[in-house]
């Protein structure tokens, strides 16, 4: 009984400190691990800003171009046709909205249906213009759409002050 008792002794105590030991061994691994995690994503985060912020460029750029007060100036009519102008119009603004269609993947989705929403919002205002009965062709169409913009804000000034809201977290 007294070996029994003694072999007791030196046993139980290994086995705590064993116990001991491996407890603080995970421990400690998961703490290194974590700190390689957290080091890998600083670095891609490091790595994706600038890209992010070439998609926020771009997609105010394009903001911008379809602001129908400086598209207006830009896109001219051919023959002064109101139809083939304001279609005109509406393929220009998608041909650039689908040159940027990558960039959703960079900035966040609430940005990215913002800028959707003004998109066809633009595209709204030209064809409830372009519907009126004062307008009949392509220059009665611009200056009916001049005087819209004039009155009321065109639907990409919301959008840009979203975009750089978004901009302002990741800058700050």
């Amino acid at each position: 009984m007294t070996k029994f008792i003694e072999l007791l002794s030196y046993t139980i105590p290994t086995i705590v400190t064993g116990f001991v030991a491996y407890y603080f061994f995970k421990t400690y691994t998961k703490t290194e691990e974590n700190k390689i995690q957290l080091s890998i994503l600083k670095a891609n985060q490091k790595q994706a800003l600038p890209i992010k912020l070439q998609a926020y460029e771009r997609m105010t750029l394009y903001l911008e171009r379809i602001n129908p007060s400086k598209l207006i100036l830009r896109i001219n009519s051919v023959n002064n046709d109101k139809e083939a102008y304001l279609q005109s119009l509406i393929n220009t603004i998608e041909l650039e909205f689908e040159h940027n269609l990558a960039q959703q993947i960079y900035i966040s989705e609430k940005c990215w249906s913002v800028i959707i929403t003004s998109k066809n919002a633009t595209v709204h205002i030209f064809k409830k213009t372009a519907e009126l009965n004062t307008v009949s062709n392509a220059q009665e169409l611009r200056e009916a759409i001049l005087k819209r913009m004039l009155e009321t804000p065109p639907p990409s000034t919301t959008a840009l002050a979203f975009i750089k809201d978004e901009v302002r977290k990741y800058i700050n």
